[in-house]
């Protein structure tokens, strides 16, 4: 399906050019229709949006672009979402058009720049626009590959800057997986570009066929084994042998509900199944089995999808353990020559820390592992191994559905359930469609195969409906930031650049939902007269008396959540101050009432000061900051015996009995140890209302509570009507209202001039930060934060900025690596603390809180610690540290482009000399 914007007389679709047929000389097959549309509208002159299935060749389009722009004397810019696409991008068009024209640009890596095509991150781009590079002189064409990664909540906005922030007279070419919404995103681009017309392919280039593995048995999923040759519907009934199996399945598993019960209840009840004899037979197949059947039905290669880095580990391991190989002698030599290449750029020590030898010899095997926890140049020799076809079958995370080209014969999905950060939810028929689209290589394989492991509370039904459903919308993460808002009003001023972002898909997408929201606005607003009607009070008017008891419950609250943002931070002040001795009252827990102060708990962690307290109770109790809801308030203090021994009996006798008659001549009424929950004002403010209530004649009335249900839906109903009321009155000014209040707080801070028309020079520098932390790390650096610090403790900073702590990193201590960066993350973390209330002042979502759970690592690599003690010291993986690593690199590098000529520019630089060793200085030799 071909179609251009709104003139359906028009021929949209041209027939193929001259250029055209000199192009497609260069292949040795015929291209599809699709692919000679999209070319065709590309020479034509127009924009195109191409949407077609994983492996279907998209990327010819593309390369077209690349021609014209060589044929007609103009530039072309090739941009993907990672590095590794464009490193892969780079060797595909030097290949095919020759070194001479073309470059490569990725942050880290610069080759050949003033090519005629340069391939780049798509982040590289956008800088560009920003800094209106001269590079962008006689641009014509831009190719944005994987162009669906706009939906990607926390780059995706970096897409539609390019798209909007791009000349009119560049030609833009966008590739895209199958999305849903593709006519959609087709006529945004047509509204703000011009002329683009869109371009569907739902036909597979590779028919799909699905399975379900149990046992040692290969099953069809559909009863007549039809093939999955589009993303549209499948036709044909689900095999009755699985749906009979699940019956006889759930039989012996006797669990009615998968979602209610745990892990540890459903083992439960299977031990009890077998205990009694009827548990029944285990389809469920073993890994080493499932990749033994799959070589003896002849689908391998293949990518088997564990969504656990360590699931993946532990599969190459198990495979191993087997004694399973998969290669033959000649396969194994080339993969040794492989594998020893990955191990040219590192050490002896640095390839026993990361257990190369048992790499090796899984690779040798053609079983492999490829997720973000390995190292990079271990993913690119399982890469280069896959693609040769000596890799056999890789365990991979869900990761690998994106980007890097490793098609598969066959693809396996051991679970189809996974961790989203939060809990474990099923996949969706989209993430279904991307992981399975990777099986079938083109010109390799008449068919491909997606294989579903069956597992106890498998339902054949709901795994057919995720083949054949085509439901993979593209949503837009748009959303103005710190630095966007700068680098747009240095380069457009304020009005132009609220304008462009008005633009935005994520705006496009607002405006054509309004219709739905006035109808809830409508059927809402019934909904609130009649809990009115159902409120009403023969002794007053009760929505009065309702609105005066709501808002003291506002009034409260909003005293309360202005004090939640700094009340840990006094509390931790407040704890490093304790004395042996000092009389303070806890303000809330188990423990809550006086105590005495043991031991203060500050000597070995600063950051997590644990007194050792006796109680009222004369009990010895350890606190933590989390028993300090309120900063606790020393109120008295006595003397603690020189050798006090919390161990004997008589030394806690002697103090407890001292404690309490300390107590019997001071004021212990509560009052005296809760921290002030609220300033005067608002108590007073409560008073005044609660005042009011109670001279109100409803107060009184004896169905108060009754009327009081309805009145609290009623007014919890017009809350979310106000709400949706909002989104329709704002409709045209979404995203720039957003824009709004980030101009008023950058005003407020210096960045932009007082009438926010202008970038003052401090706006400059922030322009040159494009950390998710920006204005922080600008803020630090106006504040001198940085400028004591030497290279290796400015880089242990600079990390709490770009490291994000997830999982069960997120609950491991951390700890500053030495004083001095400690005092300076402290500081650091007061300016985190200032901007959120300002944020929190201008109705903007805090910005998120720096992490320093990277920051005894990244000190420890730059004093020049070796790989083996600071993976082991900090529990982290090979992948996750060099890309850590490589994030605090590049945050160094904006912060020396930033700072300018002086003492934090050279110290920037010396810290990234410091860092850029070892296996992170192999990881940027691997993108040259």
């Amino acid at each position: 399906m071909s179609r251009g914007k709104n003139d359906s007389a028009a021929p949209l679709i041209p027939g193929p050019g001259p250029a055209f047929a000199e192009f497609a000389r260069g292949f040795s097959f015929t291209l599809d229709p699709y692919q000679r549309d999209g070319c065709a509208v590309v020479e034509d002159g127009a924009g195109v949006l191409i949407a077609a299935p994983t492996g279907a060749g998209k990327t010819v389009v593309g390369e077209f672009a690349v021609f014209l722009a060589l044929r007609q004397g103009r530039r072309c810019f090739y941009t993907t979402p990672i590095k590794a696409l464009s490193n892969q991008k780079f060797h595909d068009l030097v290949e095919r058009f020759g070194p001479s024209h073309v470059g490569l640009l990725t942050g880290d890596t610069s080759i050949n720049p003033d090519a005629d095509v340069v391939v780049m991150t798509t982040e590289v781009l956008r800088n560009m626009i920003y800094a209106r590079s001269a590079a962008l002189r006689n641009l014509g064409f831009v190719v944005m590959d994987e162009v669906h990664y706009l939906a990607d909540r926390f780059r995706g906005a970096v897409w539609e800057e390019v798209i909007i922030g791009l000349a009119p007279d560049v030609q833009l070419v966008s590739l895209s997986a199958t999305v849903s919404n593709a006519e959609e995103f087709g006529d945004w681009l047509a509204e703000v570009r011009g002329d683009v017309r869109v371009v569907l392919s739902e036909r597979r280039p590779v028919p799909l066929f699905q399975h379900v593995m149990a046992g040692r048995r290969l099953y069809d999923l559909f009863s007549e084994e039809a093939p999955t040759a589009s993303d549209v519907p499948v036709a044909g009934e689900v095999n009755p042998e699985l749906v009979q199996l699940a019956k006889q399945d759930s039989r012996f598993v006797r669990d009615d509900s998968r979602h209610r019960r745990g892990r540890r209840t459903r083992d439960r009840i299977e031990r009890n199944a077998a205990q009694r004899g009827d548990r029944g037979p285990n389809l469920v197949p073993r890994r080493d089995g499932a990749v033994e059947k799959l070589e003896a039905e002849g689908l391998l290669p293949a990518i088997y999808f564990i969504f656990s880095r360590a699931g993946c580990d532990q599969a190459v391991g198990q495979l191993l353990h087997s004694g399973l190989r998969l290669t033959s002698a000649a396969e194994r030599a080339r993969l040794d020559a492989i594998a020893d290449t990955v191990a040219t750029n590192l050490s002896a020590e640095d390839l026993a820390a990361l257990d190369f030898a048992t790499f090796r010899e899984g690779l040798r095997r053609g079983i492999a592992a490829h997720h973000a926890g390995m190292l990079p140049a271990f993913k690119e020799a399982v890469e280069q191994g896959f693609v040769e076809g000596l890799v056999k079958v890789v365990f991979a995370t869900e990761t690998l559905a994106l980007g890097i080209n490793m098609p598969a014969r066959s693809v396996v999905l051991e679970k189809l359930v996974k961790y989203n950060g939060e809990a474990h939810v099923d996949i969706t028929p989209g993430e279904y469609t991307q992981l399975t689209g990777r099986a079938g290589r083109r010109g390799i394989d008449v068919e491909g195969h997606a294989v579903v492991l069956w597992q106890r509370d498998i339902d054949p039904r709901h795994v057919a409906g995720l083949a054949s459903r085509r439901t993979y919308p593209l949503r837009s993460s748009f959303t103005p930031t710190y630095n966007m808002t700068v680098n747009m009003i240095g380069r457009v001023g304020r009005e132009r650049a609220r304008g462009l972002l008005e633009q935005s898909f994520a705006q496009y997408q607002t405006d054509r939902s309004v219709v739905g929201v006035a109808r809830a606005i409508a059927r809402n607003n019934d909904k609130i007269a009649a809990l009115w009607a159902d409120a009403s009070c023969e002794q007053g008017d009760f929505e009065e008396y309702a609105r005066l008891r709501a808002d003291v419950s506002q009034v409260q609250a909003d005293a309360a959540r202005s004090r939640r943002t700094d009340r840990r931070a006094e509390s931790l002040s407040a704890l490093l101050e304790l004395a042996p001795g000092d009389i303070i009252g806890i303000p809330a827990g188990r423990h809550e009432g006086w105590a005495v102060v043991v031991d203060p708990g500050v000597r070995r962690d600063r950051a997590n000061p644990s007194p050792t307290v006796m109680t009222q109770e004369r009990q010895l109790k350890k606190l933590s900051v989390h028993d300090f809801p309120s900063p606790p308030v020393v109120a008295a203090r006595m003397r603690i015996p020189k050798h006090f021994d919390p161990r004997q009996a008589k030394d806690r006798r002697n103090l407890g009995a001292a404690f309490l008659a300390k107590l019997a001549g001071m004021d212990t009424r509560p009052s005296r140890y809760v921290a002030a929950a609220m300033d005067a004002e608002a108590q007073e403010r409560i008073t005044q209302l609660r005042s009011a209530l109670q001279a109100h004649p409803c107060h009184t009335c004896p169905d108060r509570e009754e009327h009081a249900r309805a009145a609290e839906k009623a007014l919890r109903l017009e809350r979310d009507t106000a709400d949706l009321r909002r989104q329709v009155e704002r409709r045209s000014t979404t995203i720039a209202v957003r824009f709004d209040k980030i101009c008023s707080v950058l005003t407020g801070l210096g960045y932009l001039t007082d009438d926010a028309e202008q970038v003052t020079p401090a706006g400059s520098m922030l322009a040159r930060i494009y950390s998710e932390l920006d204005l922080v790390a600008a803020e630090s650096m106006r504040a001198g934060l940085f400028d004591e610090l030497d290279p290796a403790e400015l880089a242990a900073v600079a990390s709490s900025l770009t490291y994000e702590s997830r999982g069960a990193d997120a609950k491991r201590p951390s700890r500053m690596p030495n004083r001095s960066t400690e005092i300076a993350q402290s500081s650091l973390r007061h300016i985190w603390r200032d901007l959120s209330l300002m944020e929190r002042d201008h109705k903007l979502d805090a910005s998120r809180e720096p992490d320093i759970g990277f920051a005894e690592a990244t000190y420890a690599w730059a004093s020049g610690r070796d790989l083996a003690d600071v993976l082991a010291d900090n529990d982290l993986t090979a992948g996750d540290f060099v890309r850590s690593m490589r994030m605090v690199i590049d945050l160094l590098g904006q912060l020396a482009d930033a700072a300018g000529a002086g003492v934090v520019r050279t110290r920037a630089r010396d810290a990234i000399d410091l860092l850029r060793r070892g296996v992170v200085s192999a990881a940027y030799d691997e993108d040259d």
